[in-house]
């Protein structure tokens, strides 16, 4: 994990920094060759030299920024999951296990654009 993006991490709460890490692995495995900086003040992997995924941490959840198409092809999913989410974010409650099995699926289709 790049430098910038433990420090990123670290000035969140033990809960929320576990959280962070757990989703920052996540991506990592799922898709080999990723490169990591820190872009627009939070965690983002890069692909092929451009911004992939962001990630960020904050009071009481956690976004995950996939872009607006990535947002669109899964707002449905996200009101049945009763998540918060807009053009270009959605939401992870702290108080909930994270979604990877959603996380997994919009990697999916990232990878298909």
């Amino acid at each position: 994990m790049q430098p910038d993006i433990e420090k990123h991490i670290a000035q969140f709460p033990e809960h929320t920094q576990l959280k962070l890490k757990e989703l920052h692995a996540f991506i990592d495995a799922e898709v080999p060759g990723l490169t990591q900086k820190m872009a627009y003040g939070i965690p983002t992997f890069q692909r092929n030299g451009k911004n992939f995924i962001h990630y960020a941490g904050y009071s009481k959840h956690i976004g995950l920024y996939p872009g607006a198409k990535g947002i669109a092809a899964f707002a449905a999913e996200f009101e049945k999951r009763n998540y918060k989410y807009s053009k270009g974010a959605v939401q992870f409650s702290l108080k909930e296990e994270l979604p990877l099995d959603l996380v997994a699926q919009i990697i999916g289709y990232l990878l298909q654009k």
